[in-house]
């Protein structure tokens, strides 16, 4: 029996930081290929909230599943995404564009709704400090008491909430940008390195959405496509 997250790290972290709205935050997108990562945050006020039911490691669930859930999702907690390209990732690194992307899905949060108290991060790298300073002036500051939490997507609702939004919403993207570039099959692989989208990598070049500064083919290929 699969055990669905819930609200226990979050009340935690609410009786710690002394304010009843928690936020979670995930990450998807992160080992593609091509694409851009997302960011994905959930927030509730655990002091009158429940779990939500259905909700699950996004990867234990089918797309349909995911997508059936953010149609839950709004009406259960405020959400936000946000997006760093895979020009930004060439440029500053994945683990600062992840920053990137955390804070802008945060900004976008903080816009609809009064900061959240605390925040549970899923993994154990706080990368929300490293955000490239020059993007991140006009963006909110991220006040709210962090925690960090492995496997939190499976664990806390918040954090599996913000993941199955930021996957649907990254994978959306990708089907759109297939429509551009058939070539690389992202309405199916969404920019992930599945064998079809290598070979068409050696056969047809990267494109603009390729995170360039990746290993994308081996060595002895590179200089083909670059």
């Amino acid at each position: 029996m699969i055990q669905e997250p819930d609200l226990t790290v979050e009340t935690t972290l609410s009786q710690t930081c002394g304010g009843s709205m928690i936020a979670g935050m995930d990450e998807v997108g992160r080992g593609a290929l091509a694409g851009p990562v997302a960011v994905g945050v959930a927030a509730v006020d655990v002091a009158v909230s429940e779990p939500l039911v259905g909700l699950r490691d996004s990867k234990r669930l089918t797309a349909l599943q995911r997508e059936r859930m953010t149609l839950a999702i709004p009406a259960w907690a405020t959400t936000a995404v946000g997006l760093a390209s895979a020009e930004e990732i060439d440029t500053y690194g994945i683990t600062a564009a992840l920053g990137l992307a955390g804070r802008r899905a945060w900004h976008e949060l903080v816009a609809a709704i009064d900061p959240p108290h605390g925040l549970v991060l899923d993994g154990n790298t706080q990368w929300l400090n490293d955000a490239p300073l020059a993007l991140t002036q006009a963006l909110a500051p991220v006040e709210a008491h962090i925690v960090l939490q492995t496997k939190a997507d499976a664990t806390c609702s918040t954090v599996s909430a913000a993941a199955i939004t930021a996957k649907v919403a990254r994978d959306a993207l990708m089907v759109e940008l297939a429509e551009q570039y058939p070539a690389y099959g992202w309405d199916g692989n969404k920019g992930y390195g599945s064998a079809s989208h290598r070979a068409a990598l050696v056969e047809v070049g990267v494109c603009e959405h390729h995170r360039r500064s990746w290993n994308l083919v081996p060595d002895d290929l590179q200089l083909r496509l670059l």
